[in-house]
């Protein structure tokens, strides 16, 4: 009887060690609506603070009272080589859902949406790192040269005519 108890209570404890545990991965918390967030605004870039920073554009986020505008802002890297990618609200299944932005070895997708200041719809312009150092492209990133001596001037074409601040939507 004992060895029927003890092989019984192996076999589950098996069982319970064979289903895999939900990973931090699956598990996410999102803000979804149904109304889709307004057109980006018209804004000035403040100067960059000082070497290191990388531009974070601002964004609509989501509240009790509905849409409020989060500005932008200069952010220190985590660590070198890594850049944002900024969040997006995309329309999905009949409501607009938030994707969060990211820190990465490279831009990923972000919606397509022009957020400027390097941010064209697609990867970024604002600025590459060279090793550990960060270099500012001067053509569309606003930068004190006299304070910030790593910069580069690449003209970058900019269509500014679609302020549209999500992806996909009827």
């Amino acid at each position: 009887m004992r060895i029927i108890t003890s092989l019984g209570l192996l076999l589950l404890v098996g069982a319970m060690l064979a289903v895999p545990a939900p990973s931090q991965a699956q598990i996410a918390v999102g803000v979804s609506v149904r109304v889709g967030p307004p057109v980006l605004p018209v804004y000035a870039q403040p100067i960059c603070p000082g070497p290191g920073y990388i531009w974070t554009p601002g964004y609509w986020a989501y509240g009790d009272e509905g849409y409020y505008w989060v500005p932008g802002t200069w952010v220190m890297a985590p660590e070198p080589g890594l850049l944002w990618t900024p969040g997006y609200w995309g329309f999905a299944e009949s409501v607009y859902v938030w994707r969060a932005g990211y820190w990465g070895p490279h831009v990923g997708f972000y919606g397509g949406i022009n957020y400027g200041y390097g941010y064209t719809g697609v990867g970024f312009w604002g600025g590459e790192w060279r090793g550990r150092e960060f270099v500012y492209n001067r053509a569309v990133t606003n930068v004190n040269v006299t304070v910030i001596h790593n910069t580069y001037n690449r003209t970058v074409v900019v269509n500014n005519v679609n302020r549209v601040s999500f992806n996909g939507g009827p």
